[in-house]
């Protein structure tokens, strides 16, 4: 029985990181702020401004989703509690398999939620878009633009976000030369924008007849998914619009006419593209969208006034020192060069476990904002 005497001690030292996690969420804020805006939003005239309603409805889930969520967890380690004591007493050891796993699933819900405190950022919120780009080598950096593709799908999963293709041009072999994503959930971008940069593969080649190991790059590009309500000076005359037969995982419509968008923003060199809609209006509002949420996304990250600011091609920006390593032979090891936060299990982070990078990458940059 010393093992349930051991989880009740475990399970009462979860309660003052609960306590501070409630703190740090202004719950009390939260619920106030809640409660006032639903019932603003019953009062008459309230649609009459349809994209301010829009906006407070929005509020509403988040506020709500934010005290439903801690006041889950809270009844489930509470009901964690309540089933260690009644192991002890009834003395039962069928039950230790349960208290355990259980455990480990509200110790890892509180350290996820702790972390969701530590995204401040002003669109730490939003949903992200994700583009993929592969480096110089041909078929082999393809595949790894592939590979890079799939794990933050299978991340994305994970978490229960939505995942949308908007655009993809295949490889010339195999693989993919470029594709863009968005990962629609709370606070997707506040997760995802530590994993923009330059990612490095060293393997054997499966495509080297000789079985030479290989390095190989690609590039991931991170942004907020932001909507009409976030106001950009876009100039009509500093586009330039590009129109091309869409090809890849679009499906058989989209090949057939000329209905994919290419945009530059000729001031930045930023380009951003969309294939998979069925209709050219449909790409170029979506290709639009990335447009908008590309150069925000710089203009923040630069500490940029205005997004005249914004000089020379983006690629040059993104493309620079590699942020991790995944390696498959001679051994195998994903490192983040940044925290030096390392995992052996290569299959499982390339299913989509990344958890450990990001934590890892948010708690550096905590520890940077208090220094």
């Amino acid at each position: 029985m010393l093992e349930f005497d051991a989880y009740k001690l475990k399970i009462a030292a979860l309660e003052p990181g609960l306590l501070n996690l409630g703190q740090a969420l202004h719950l009390q804020e939260a619920r106030s702020e809640a409660a006032q805006l639903e019932s603003d939003s019953a009062a008459a005239g309230f649609w009459d401004d349809v994209q301010n309603s829009q906006k407070v409805l929005q509020r509403i889930k988040q506020l709500k989703q934010k005290y439903e969520s801690y006041d889950r967890l809270h009844s489930r380690w509470s009901d964690l509690s309540t089933l260690c004591e009644m192991a002890i007493e009834e003395k039962d050891e069928s039950l230790l398999s349960e208290l355990s796993t259980e455990y480990a699933a509200v110790e890892q819900e509180l350290e996820t939620m702790r972390l969701s405190t530590l995204l401040s950022g002003e669109y730490d919120s939003q949903s992200a878009i994700l583009s993929f780009h592969a480096g110089a080598g041909g078929v082999e950096a393809q595949d790894w633009a592939q590979m890079l593709y799939r794990m933050y799908t299978r991340w994305a999963e994970r978490h229960g976000f939505t995942v949308q293709l908007l655009d993809y041009q295949d490889g010339e072999e195999a693989g993919i030369k470029s594709a863009t994503i968005s990962i629609a959930g709370e606070n997707a971008y506040g997760y995802l924008k530590s994993e923009s940069g330059i990612h490095r593969l060293v393997r054997i080649s499966p495509f080297d007849a000789s079985g030479r190991r290989h390095t190989s790059f690609a590039a991931v590009e991170v942004m907020p998914d932001l909507d009409d309500t976030v106001e950009i000076d876009i100039r009509p005359e500093d586009l330039r619009v590009d129109t091309y037969r869409s090809s890849g995982a679009g499906g058989q419509h989209v090949n057939k006419t000329e209905s994919a968008i290419r945009i530059t923003h000729i001031p930045t060199g930023v380009v951003v593209a969309c294939q998979v809609e069925r209709s050219q209006h449909q790409n170029r509002d979506t290709a639009m969208r990335m447009l908008r949420s590309r150069l925000i996304e710089i203009k923040e990250r630069e500490h940029l006034d205005k997004i005249d600011d914004i000089k020379g091609e983006q690629r040059a920006i993104e493309w620079g020192s590699q942020i991790r390593s995944y390696v498959f032979m001679p051994y195998t090891l994903a490192k983040d060069h940044r925290t030096n936060f390392e995992n052996g299990n290569i299959g499982a982070v390339m299913d989509g476990d990344l958890d450990g990078f990001i934590n890892a990458y948010l708690t550096m940059r905590a520890g940077e904002a208090k220094a």
